[in-house]
């Protein structure tokens, strides 16, 4: 079944009110650099995901069943997805030695431009398809090999990356002197800053990386914010094909997208602390790609050769729901042996290569 809602007017106010109105809420809570306790991150995990239900209790009631099936399961999928990317930061966080009163800032930031970059990339994306069946056939490859991919890795997801080397990494420097030490929680930090900064006892030898004077420096959290905002582009590659394989309507799949990312942030310390716990839910992820793959598929083979066959909203909906409880229960039933990797020198190493 084929939906067309287009852009609503009264649709669209009530998504911006609710995303809008909410990310308020959450800056206002979140304003200070405190770190936030697994406790206070669940419960505002649980506030998103209500935030989330009640977009689709609306589309429900004003755009029928069909619409608010399509919505959960975009937004699921984008939030299964997402759990990945998030230990990836957590990674970034550890190589950078953010402190965790700082992390809940960065992820601020870095989630507000994944928000324009999926605007962006739905956009396109929503476009293609409407190039015709074979364009379908591509994403699912696209999705596929994600699968693929993340089955090859298995769990070296935990491996510290040295992220010196990281295009981010290195352009920041390119553009900016970096000052290679925290300055509370600010990116930038002026020359003023600096040169009292160098002032203080023991930090007569640090270098910036350039001589002479510049309008402003870039601290590691800056580095830190544009690592992750590029591996975000890198990963939305990945997850926009998959979200759009549920709905070609560019509101439902951005505003699916959008409340799952927004709540990524208090996601984050969820997982954090819970990730040990959740060692089968990878499996899941990469069992859903392969299902979205074989839906786009088969959506693009019904177009091109009209055999009859489909996969419906509500259907979708169940399957993601039951892998991703799957995964979840195998995970809490079948735990694996923590891995303690050393990784003493990465904080060295990171100072190292900040100041190079």
């Amino acid at each position: 079944m084929e939906t067309s809602i287009g852009f609503p007017i009264e649709t669209v106010i009530v998504f911006l009110v609710l995303s809008v109105g909410a990310i308020a809420i959450d800056m206002y809570a979140h304003g200070d650099d405190k770190p936030i306790p697994l406790k206070s991150a669940a419960l505002w995990s649980v506030f998103w995901v209500l935030i989330s239900l009640g977009f689709a209790g609306y589309l429900r009631w004003h755009h029928g069943a069909e619409v608010a099936s399509l919505f959960i399961t975009g937004y699921a999928l984008e939030k299964v997805l997402s759990v990945d990317n998030l230990f990836v930061m957590m990674a970034i966080f550890s190589w950078f030695s953010v402190p965790d009163g700082y992390r809940h800032r960065v992820l601020y930031w870095g989630i507000m431009g994944a928000i324009v970059f999926r605007l962006i990339f739905v956009a396109i994306g929503t476009s293609l398809l409407m190039l015709g069946p074979w364009v379908e056939m591509a994403f699912a490859a696209i999705v596929a090999w994600t699968a693929v991919m993340m089955l090859k890795s298995g769990g070296d997801g935990d491996a510290i990356e040295d992220y010196s080397q990281h295009l981010a990494f290195r352009s920041v420097k390119k553009l900016l002197p970096v000052w290679p030490k925290l300055h509370g929680h600010k990116f930038l930090m002026t020359q003023k800053e600096v040169d009292h900064e160098l002032a203080q006892p023991g930090n007569e030898a640090v270098q910036v990386g350039r001589t002479g004077k510049a309008k402003f420096y870039a601290t590691p959290l800056l580095l830190c914010l544009a690592v992750i905002e590029l591996s975000d582009v890198m990963f939305a590659f990945d997850s926009v094909p998959a979200v759009i394989a549920v709905s070609r309507e560019p509101l439902i799949v951005f505003s699916a997208m959008m409340f799952a990312i927004l709540g990524l942030r208090t996601l984050y310390f969820v997982l954090e602390a819970l990730k040990q716990y959740l060692v089968h839910l990878e499996k899941a992820v990469v069992a859903l790609l392969f299902f979205i793959a074989g839906k786009l598929a088969l959506n693009a083979s019904n177009h091109l050769f009209d055999h009859g066959y489909s996969i419906d909203a509500t259907t979708s909906l169940v399957i993601v729901l039951i892998t991703l409880a799957i995964g979840i229960v195998a995970s809490v039933m079948f735990p694996e042996k923590e891995d303690n990797a050393d990784t003493a020198s990465t904080a060295e190493n990171k100072s190292k290569t900040t100041q190079e």
